[in-house]
């Protein structure tokens, strides 16, 4: 059987990314051998949801999954293969729980790193020794290439051997240049196919380097950084202002 490839872990305009969605999936079409993307934004699915239709309308060679990076007390998860956002800044275990109610996956991203909002050992060993049925992470991201996702990633790896998780591998991408560089691989080539693999923890995370900042731009380097830094706060502002169906 063939082998996929899946980049779990991008952003856009819709949170923190400097593409556009359109840009974005131009990008996977014609500079990537990427079959599955899951397009990941900060406390919102809407990007996820544009997106697949839009490859869908395109008739683009690759699938698309519904995903966004929730911001919990305790850290980030991502939520794959979702309809609705689950809301932000609640416990981890409330989160979980609203991902897989709407029949969603969870992966813990760029785990136990100190330069992002990340889970904690302590947090991902409370959740692993509990084995409450809903409250458990299916994945966690092991290849991260990312500044972030590379500080902690060799830890995360060997904890894993343990924790027994399917591994899985995201670019964080917010530029470009760096979607694809991060990526999941699985047997078989559809968004169907990926979420089989990561249940029966059967997948593979791999990554090549991350461009430099010379390559990416300095301008742009720092445009990004602004941008990211106001992303959830805004996000939030946006929802309160104009509220939407998010889930408990």
């Amino acid at each position: 059987m063939a082998v996929g490839k899946a980049d779990l872990h991008l952003h856009t305009r819709v949170s923190d990314g400097l593409a556009t969605v359109e840009q974005l999936l131009e990008h996977i079409e014609h500079k990537t051998d990427l079959d599955v993307i899951a397009v990941t934004d900060h406390e919102d699915a809407a990007g996820g949801h544009r997106a697949r239709e839009l490859a869908a309308k395109r008739q683009y060679r690759f699938e698309v999954i519904v995903g966004a990076e929730i911001t919990t007390i305790h850290g980030h998860v991502l939520a794959l293969f979702i309809d609705d956002t689950p809301k932000s800044f609640r416990r981890v275990e409330s989160t979980l729980e609203a991902i897989h109610r709407q029949g969603g996956l969870a992966v813990a991203p760029h785990p136990m790193t100190w330069l992002t909002r990340a889970l904690s050992h302590r947090t991902l060993e409370r959740l692993h020794a509990h084995g409450q049925a809903g409250v458990q992470f299916d994945g966690i991201e092991t290849a991260n290439p990312s500044p972030a996702g590379k500080q902690a990633a060799a830890k995360a790896r060997r904890l894993n051997g343990r924790w027994g998780l399917a591994p899985t591998g995201g670019s964080d991408a917010h530029h470009l240049l760096c979607a694809g560089t991060g990526w999941t691989e699985f047997a078989g080539s559809s968004a169907a196919d990926l979420r089989h693999a990561i249940q029966t923890r059967q997948t593979h995370a791999a990554m090549t380097r991350y461009p430099s900042l010379r390559e990416i731009g300095y301008g742009k380097t720092a445009a990004g950084l602004i941008w990211g830094y106001a992303a959830t706060p805004r996000k939030m502002l946006r929802l309160a202002q104009h509220p939407r169906r998010l889930v408990s």
